[in-house]
């Protein structure tokens, strides 16, 4: 008799156990934006999901009562094991003519082995598994009876949570309440990396993911068209020479006034076409140019492109911070920054980087860090004072660039390697700038040490 009672309140007082420990790692693990989701319905799964987002938001408390459950629970299967379990087994031993001293002994031994197994497999591991392979699941059936315990040992949660935070707070830590239920771009950043690897996105998907995240932190001057590179119009020239501009494939430029940073407007093929053809020769394009839209550098591309959509413009003109004309940025150029290079009937020949024998590569000098990180798989460092390989280069040297310079550089590596040293060589200039680039692994070279 004493056996079977003992049994039966080892296992009632472990099953116990076993609903705190669900408890505690199903509202751990839940998704609260799933929670979210079936609170908005109706009917009682939704009913269950707004009792069960309620215990989120307190989940510091939750888990204070799920320990203190968990606690008191297990000293109750100790408490019952040897009196009930342990002398019905002495006493069952006894009858086999085993001294007394000894059957108590093994009896005891046996009721703590039996309490344990029973309690690590069905109080604790077993609830474990299934919260969080049915987190949900598990959440939403235990939200009533989880409020009603909370409300019950409330003041007695509350004292011993209140104590543990007044603890830590003692050694500089500032307790938490919930948990935090977002991911940063850098977690995204490594679960598309994950994916990737693991199959389960392709290279493609993985890109425009990967693209969607950095676009909010481009901004336009990253983006944009350098002036160097811009075809502008003087505000003297006639619509015929805008003709013959629209005849070498672009289909806007700028129009500047008294100097190149006087920007007074754009002109396009809807405004020239505005224009009777017997009068192009004598009609200035200042008098059909469009307002420009002028934006600093720094304007993150998703605020220009929503000032692009809302002002119905295809280009917009970057102005410096000494008011200079700094360069063009085109819904092609933000379209590209999400998607890849876009190639139309337009577009002239573009240099792109050309891997070449032993691991080296022929870099445009105008491609940005991101970009050669993107195309190459070398992470070159970046800086506050330069976004293009040209740029990295001449901060290296520290005057303007010839052929033949060269700057060995340590490149980032992976995680956790050491970073591996490349020498940058330039191949050609334009403009006392680096046109094109060559990156070579110093192992190639046979070189070290030194800049220059």
């Amino acid at each position: 008799m004493l056996i079977a009672t003992g049994l039966t309140i080892i296992i009632v007082v472990t099953l116990a156990t076993g609903f705190f420990v669900a408890l505690e790692f199903a509202y751990v693990a839940v998704d609260r934006t799933r929670l979210l989701e079936l609170a908005e319905g109706d009917g009682p799964k939704a009913l269950k999901a707004r009792r069960a987002l309620k215990i989120c938001s307190r989940l510091s408390f939750t888990l204070s009562g799920a320990q203190l459950g968990i606690t008191v629970t297990t000293l109750f299967v100790g408490f019952f094991a040897e009196p009930y379990l342990g002398q019905g087994l002495a006493a069952l031993f006894g009858t086999t003519g085993i001294p007394t001293a000894v059957s108590l002994a093994v009896a005891v031994i046996i009721a703590f082995i039996i309490a344990n197994v029973v309690q690590m497999i069905i109080g604790e591991l077993g609830p474990k598994n299934l919260a969080i392979a049915r987190a949900e699941t598990v959440a939403l059936a235990l939200s009533r009876p989880t409020q009603w315990y909370l409300l019950v040992a409330g003041p007695l949660i509350w004292f011993f949570d209140t104590m543990s935070t007044k603890l830590l707070r003692l050694i500089g830590i500032q307790p938490v309440e919930e948990l935090e239920n977002h991911a940063t771009p850098a977690d995204l950043h490594h679960i598309i990396d994950t994916s990737r690897d693991e199959g389960s996105l392709d290279e493609t998907l993985s890109e425009l993911l990967d693209r969607g995240l950095d676009f909010t932190e481009i901004v336009a001057e990253q983006a944009m068209t350098p002036r160097v590179a811009v075809q502008t119009l003087d505000a003297a020239d006639t619509v015929a020479d805008a003709v013959e501009a629209l005849r070498q494939g672009r289909s806007r430029f700028p129009v500047v006034g008294e100097d190149v940073d006087d920007i007074i407007g754009v002109v396009g093929i809807g405004q020239v076409l505005t224009v009777p053809r017997h009068e192009r020769d004598v009609v200035p394009v200042a008098d059909i140019a469009q307002p420009t839209l002028l934006i600093p550098g720094s304007l993150p591309l998703p605020t220009l492109l929503e000032r692009m959509r809302s002002e119905h413009r295809q280009l917009a003109c970057v102005v410096d911070e000494y008011g200079g004309f700094a360069g063009i940025v085109t819904l092609e150029d933000i379209a590209e920054e999400l998607v890849g290079e876009i190639r139309d009937e337009e577009d002239r020949f573009e240099a792109v980087p050309v891997s070449l024998a032993g691991g080296a590569w022929l870099i445009p000098g105008r491609w940005r860090i991101d970009e050669i990180a993107d195309a190459t798989g070398v992470q070159l460092p970046e800086g506050e004072h330069y976004e293009t390989i040209s740029g990295l280069f001449m901060q290296e040297m520290g005057r303007v660039a010839r052929p033949g310079d060269r700057v060995y550089i340590d490149t980032y590596g992976q995680a956790g390697e050491p970073p591996v040293p490349v020498q940058l060589v330039v191949v050609s200039t334009s403009r006392h700038v680096p046109q094109a680039v060559e990156l070579r692994p110093v192992r190639l070279t046979g070189e070290g040490g030194g800049n220059r």
